[in-house]
């Protein structure tokens, strides 16, 4: 037996309405399901290093050599080693690494949610 979250009367398993106040068994589970997705929030932590990471990526991004020369990567550290005159920064790169970092930052921080 289960009782109403309504009104609290005893009711059979199979009801689907209360036979005291009327009130739909299933929209009350439905509105228990609403606000408990409701309750669930992002991980903060996570998402601030995520935030992070992308200014830092920002801040170093991958270098390539200049357009007339043989494709190569000159990496990411261009604070210790500056990359040569005509290098250029490496959009493909960049964008594979801004959208990698974003993706992982979301899907880390829907994993650890707040329940």
């Amino acid at each position: 037996m289960k009782s109403c979250p309504d009104c609290g009367r005893w009711l059979s398993e199979e009801s689907r309405f209360c036979t005291a106040c009327g009130r739909s068994l299933a929209e009350l589970r439905s509105d228990d399901e609403r606000a408990q997705r409701a309750r669930e929030t992002l991980s903060l932590p996570i998402l601030y290093v995520m935030i992070g990471m992308l200014a830092l990526s920002l801040l170093i991004p991958p270098w390539e050599t200049p357009p007339g020369q043989p494709p190569a990567f000159l990496g990411f550290g261009v604070w210790w080693t500056p990359p040569e005159p005509d290098a250029v920064v490496s959009r493909l790169l960049l964008t594979i690494e801004l959208t990698t970092i974003a993706v992982t930052g979301f899907y880390f921080s829907w994993l650890f949610r707040g329940r």
